[in-house]
């Protein structure tokens, strides 16, 4: 087992001074993709602990004893891809100090060799965290964890896709992590069952680019989703190493998520899946309420997606909708005509829905 407790860092000083890091490795931020499924995120109540876990890797409190698994995790690009060889699921729960979030992987070979906190945590196997408060796609956070336990956690101002920066120098203060182990790690030969997670989440961390209240209302909304890459293995002169090709390099990860992305990029917030927060465990489990405004925040993502495709065509946008193959029908539901504007460096589309104003514009943030 071990744990971290991190206390440092503050983003608004590093939004004021910090240089950004790179976007991670494989990320093209020069050519504009889409998911290739349709949107149905995957949806989870997170009911109020009634007693704190305590974050020691092993998930045999009361708090998660009531709380439901997510379902299994599936290929990141989606469920007609093949399935995962090993099983991930996760738990949430929260009080008013902590959003707890707890994971099983299944894995027979432990592996990790980076201990340096802040590291890039995918070169290993990992367990990775997303989260979107309000749903805008900004100002996001992220976590990876690997099997000995040590952390990276940064701020996304705003998706690479969109020009980032990930600030890499901001800490979650007074994050809590733990890991447990069923076997043994970086010990090829014998057979292991696999690793379980605990986080603690502060509030107090998350209401720093929340826009919203953190802890959350009862029935508040909050995009969130896990990831899990996983390197194939094998062992060369006692120890493991990953898998390579013929030409001696490293064959491509396998991740694996909970809410699929339609894509190998997590930087794609609007494809997260939704947690739903609710008082404690009763007898009657709690329902998602759909956000009566969810599907024509997707629809504005659609003009957003044929926006960028058309730019990367033509170097212009478009205030053209029969110009970027946008009409009625394709848009079923939504209030039509949808308001464009456009310069060849901007746009900015809108429409009014059950008396609110939504928009979304060139930077990709919906409003």
């Amino acid at each position: 087992m071990h744990a971290n407790v991190l206390r440092v860092g503050s983003l608004a000083v590093l939004l004021a001074g910090c240089r950004p890091g790179p976007p991670p490795e494989g990320v093209d931020t020069g050519r504009f993709e889409e998911p290739a499924i349709e949107w149905a995120p995957e949806t989870y109540v997170a009911y109020r602990a009634s007693d704190p876990p305590r974050i020691d890797g092993r998930l045999d409190d009361l708090a998660w004893e009531t709380a439901d698994w997510t379902a299994d995790f599936v290929d990141i690009r989606g469920v007609a891809n093949p399935e995962p060889r090993l099983r991930t699921r996760a738990k949430m729960t929260w009080d008013d100090e902590f959003f707890y979030v707890a994971a099983e992987l299944e894995e027979p070979d432990l592996w990790a060799t980076l201990t340096e906190r802040d590291a890039v945590i995918y070169r290993d196997n990992d367990f990775e965290m997303f989260i979107d408060p309000d749903g805008d796609t900004h100002e996001y956070y992220e976590l990876e964890i690997n099997a000995l336990g040590t952390v990276w956690d940064l701020f996304l101002v705003k998706p690479y896709r969109d020009g980032g920066p990930a600030l890499h120098g901001w800490d979650i203060r007074g994050l809590q992590t733990a890991v447990h182990l069923s076997g043994t790690l970086n010990r090829p030969g014998d057979r292991d069952d696999g690793w379980s997670i605990e986080i603690a989440l502060p509030w107090t961390a998350l209401r720093e680019a929340a826009h919203k209240d953190a802890p959350p209302h009862l029935d508040d909304q909050w995009r969130v989703n896990f990831s899990r890459v996983q390197w194939r293995l094998d062992v060369r002169r006692g120890r493991y190493a990953k898998r390579t090709d013929g030409e001696g390099e490293p064959l491509s990860e396998d991740n694996w998520v909970w809410s699929p992305q339609g894509l190998v990029n997590m930087h794609y917030p609007e494809m997260w899946g939704i947690v739903q927060f609710a008082g404690e465990r009763r007898l009657r489990d709690e329902r998602i309420e759909p956000d009566s405004q969810a599907r024509a925040r997707w629809i504005l993502r659609q003009v957003y997606y044929r926006e960028k495709a058309f730019h990367a065509r033509h170097g212009r946008y478009s205030d053209d909708p029969t110009e970027l193959g946008l009409t009625a029908d394709r848009l079923a539901g939504i209030p039509w005509p949808l308001r464009i504007t456009a310069t060849p460096r901007w746009f900015e589309a809108l429409f009014i829905r059950l008396g609110d104003t939504l928009t979304i514009s060139a930077d990709g943030r919906l409003r």
